[in-house]
């Protein structure tokens, strides 16, 4: 289970998030929306440890990640994905999946083929001669190498074509649906989330506004009122 009480946040003076609390059980699939500047990366941070929040607490299937740092907290089952291409531009599709994995378990990189049988095709090329989508696909195996049971990822589709944003979330599902990790996916292209996360929190200046269902959230015909 995942747990966030009562967080609060921010950079200097500036506070970022307020107050925010959610609980997700292992392995659900969340969505999280807000403009520019709501908040939602902060929160990652937060979970996975980057930011200390100044009150509240994260806890991540038992463990305190807010009290944790990076390195810790990705031992402890949590992968972060930021927006962008996070690949190693001159190591080969290989070499990029059996560094991430490196303290873990490297014949893991069987199952990342598997999930993802372009990366596979493309073993032996360089990164940067990939594709944005095909790069993106890189990162979540990479982070698939690590083996965690909570995945998070900041603007996924960020610069990829309509097809390929729908093919990246697909895979998502599926890595949810075969290894049961969780998903929290913030995101900007909020009909293409909506078809893969089950449950939707939408954050505007901080606070969290609106915590349901998709389906909740893609029945209501006034969705813009939050942003």
């Amino acid at each position: 289970m995942l747990k966030v009480q009562n967080l609060t946040a921010g950079y200097g003076a500036l506070t970022v998030l307020n107050d925010v609390s959610l609980s997700l059980p292992t392995g659900a699939r969340l969505g999280i929306f807000g403009h520019n500047g709501a908040g939602k990366t902060t929160l990652l941070r937060c979970i996975v440890g980057a930011v200390r929040p100044r009150q509240g607490k994260v806890d991540v299937e038992g463990a305190d990640t807010s009290a944790a740092t990076v390195a810790e907290n990705v031992r402890h089952g949590i992968a972060f994905v930021p927006q962008g291409h996070n690949v190693f531009p001159n190591l080969t599709v290989e070499q990029n999946l059996r560094i991430a994995g490196l303290l873990f378990d490297p014949s893991f990189v069987t199952q990342v083929y598997e999930l993802f049988p372009v990366l596979a095709e493309r073993r032996q090329q360089r990164a940067c001669s990939m594709s944005g989508g095909e790069q993106q696909m890189l990162a979540l195996g990479m982070a698939l190498m690590t083996k965690p049971k909570w995945l998070l990822l900041d603007e996924p589709s960020t610069g990829l074509a309509p097809v390929i944003v729908g093919n990246v979330m697909r895979r998502l599902v599926e890595v949810n649906n075969r290894m049961g990790v969780g998903l929290i996916v913030v995101e900007q292209n909020v009909p293409a989330t909506l078809k893969v996360v089950e449950q939707t929190l939408i954050l505007r200046s901080g606070k969290v506004v609106f915590q349901g269902s998709a389906t909740e959230l893609s029945g209501n015909t006034d969705l813009w009122k939050w942003f």
